[in-house]
């Protein structure tokens, strides 16, 4: 009996996981629906496959999606994680199945009771981060807690980087998902973690100054800076009484104090239009959010303001940030501006790779002695479209599709992926894609 998915957006994050169930469409009788605003790239994200269907869709319209929804035995939201949850309304009334790799929503959860009474899984966070980040890091959780260990510390980072052999910018970033999105993470909430049993909070425009060194062998040196919230991890994993846990983003060494100069100027505010946009260039952009001094240059009155090193000065002029270009953009908030001058600069390029890098750290009492393990994930992408962040979103989902349709998944209701009988099978497949993590244990 043939069964069909519906696969919602067609975007960057989505390529793997189209390749994925179109590569087993054949083996399991499945018919995949890509469907997206944007036309040519569904088409050419099914590439012509017999078992594929590539059609213009919006998401946003109930009344083009109900119908659409009722003939799917599963969808597949890859919509921002704001729309998931009115997708997942329509699944519970029409009994149909849903998998997305966003955070939860209080909304979705909420959910849970309805999707059990009908017999469906509702599952969330199947992505990399959140994601792998939960499966490969509950998987030791459970080792420890299995042997009588006390967990003492939990630190867990991910970043979405640009592989080595591409890595030709002094700031060693690209772009390798929605550019936006990386832009207004500097204006996000306060952080939050624990240490030693003692809150502690990072307010916004700190952020990227507390950044934490972390080697990873045969990697190089990294920096991480802390997420909006860590401590709800602690009831997620099941792991309420731990003294530490921290959960943050991964950059290249250097990274953060040259990207802290956009927080604490301003610009990454997402709030208000910057007047005459347009006919500014980057220069008087800069400028305008600098004290107004005739005698000193944009470049003097910025590296004296902020006391930045002449690292950070060559970063920003490599930008583009100090030029006389017309930014050519009207009615542009300051977030808007400063996304088109980094997209024309951190786009990946053709024969460009990215690379997604995790790293976990735990330690745990265990017969008396403290122990640490560390566990890393490096992974490289194929090309500009199968990227590591594709690769490392899409396949989990797509697996977790699989054992959904051929009944190995049972699970039911609102879910995250940190029970095991959900993420060994993943986390043993993702071993086929060289998606595998290192790790190395050590007495403390």
């Amino acid at each position: 009996m043939s069964q069909s998915v519906l696969v919602i957006g067609a975007g960057r994050s989505s390529s793997s996981l189209i390749r994925y169930l179109l590569q087993h469409s054949s083996d399991h009788n499945w018919q995949i629906h890509v469907g997206d605003q944007d036309l040519k790239m569904a088409q050419d994200k099914v590439d012509g496959h017999p078992n594929g269907h590539a059609f213009a869709f919006n998401a946003l319209n109930r009344e083009e999606r109900l119908p659409l929804i009722e003939k799917m035995d599963l969808v597949i939201s890859m919509l921002p994680a704001r729309l998931h949850v009115e997708v997942a309304k329509d699944c519970l009334e029409l009994g149909k199945h849903v998998i997305t790799p966003s955070y939860v929503s209080k909304e979705m959860l909420a959910l849970d009771e309805a999707a059990k009474e009908k017999d469906l899984l509702f599952l969330n966070e199947m992505g990399v981060d959140p994601g792998i980040d939960h499966m490969s890091a509950m998987k030791i959780i459970h080792h420890i807690q299995s042997i009588g260990g006390k967990l003492l510390r939990f630190e867990s980072f991910t970043g979405g980087l640009i592989a080595p052999e591409s890595d030709n910018n002094p700031w060693n970033y690209k772009f390798t998902w929605n550019p936006r999105n990386v832009v207004l993470a500097g204006q996000g909430g306060t952080a939050q973690f624990q240490q030693d049993h003692v809150l502690k909070y990072i307010p916004v425009h700190k952020v990227f100054q507390r950044v934490k060194p972390i080697e990873i062998a045969g990697h190089g040196e990294f920096e991480g800076y802390a997420n909006r919230d860590s401590l709800s991890y602690k009831k997620v994993y099941g792991i309420e009484n731990i003294p530490t846990i921290y959960r943050g983003t991964l950059r290249k060494k250097g990274f953060c104090a040259a990207w802290d100069v956009f927080v604490q100027l301003g610009m990454v505010d997402d709030n208000f239009v910057v007047e005459n946009s347009a006919e500014l260039t980057y220069r008087q952009f800069t400028n305008a959010f600098l004290t107004f001094d005739q005698e000193k240059s944009v470049e003097e009155k910025l590296q004296t303001a902020l006391r930045l090193s002449d690292e950070v000065m060559s970063k920003l002029t490599w930008l583009g940030l100090f030029e006389s270009t017309p930014i050519g953009l009207k009615d542009a908030t300051p977030a808007q501006v400063l996304q088109k001058l980094l997209e024309g600069k951190l786009q990946l390029n053709e024969g460009d790779k990215d690379m997604i890098v995790m790293w976990h750290r735990f330690n745990y009492e265990w017969e008396g002695k403290e122990k640490e393990i560390h566990s890393a994930l490096v992974v490289e992408g194929e090309d500009p479209t199968y990227t590591a962040m594709s690769n490392t979103v899409g396949l989990p989902v797509g697996i977790a599709a699989k054992h959904l349709l051929t009944g190995k998944l049972k699970a039911r209701g609102v879910q995250l992926p940190t029970d095991a009988v959900i993420y060994e099978p993943i986390l043993e497949e993702l071993k086929e894609y060289n998606i595998t993590f290192k790790e190395t244990a050590f007495d403390v």
